[in-house]
């Protein structure tokens, strides 16, 4: 058992420190949009920043939820190893289908994976409201200023 969670706890961290590679330039490139000169069509420039603020997310998610299918198969998680992708999505995801089931030893793999994915989807959230508000807000009152508006619309 201890080896399960030393194993998860391993895991777990390497996929912290992929998020965490991932995540700091997605939050400092959206602090530079904010800072560049003013758009001429703010709303679009700001759908854009968000469209590829949650396209880099996901695809860090894929790869977090990659290093556990790989981990899976090396270990021999599933009984069938061409069902270890489709059981570490399920489990980050904390989708829990539960029609893949992990062989005994290693049935403590999967809440761990649930509980690292919930971890990182919600660091994502978090990201994502970020970005939101630091170049929405800006974006917007540029718009609002050229369109003679005192306030800008909420979102």
């Amino acid at each position: 058992m201890h080896g399960q969670f030393l194993i998860g706890l391993a895991v777990s961290l390497l996929n912290i420190a992929v998020h965490a590679i991932i995540m700091t330039p997605t939050s400092s490139s959206a602090y530079r949009m904010s800072r560049r000169a003013r758009s001429a069509h703010p709303r679009v420039r700001l759908v854009m920043v968000m469209m590829a603020t949650v396209a880099v997310l996901m695809i860090a998610h894929l790869i977090e939820i990659g290093i556990w299918a790989l981990v899976y198969t090396v270990l021999e998680v599933t009984p069938n190893q061409s069902d270890a992708l489709y059981f570490a999505l399920v489990n980050y995801t904390t989708l829990g289908y539960g029609d893949i089931v992990p062989v005994e030893y290693w049935r403590l793999l999967g809440p761990v994976t649930a509980m690292n994915g919930v971890l990182l989807f919600g660091w994502s959230t978090a990201v994502i409201f970020h970005v939101l508000s630091v170049v929405g807000p800006i974006n917007l009152q540029d718009a609002s200023e050229r369109n003679g508006e005192r306030d800008h619309p909420a979102l």
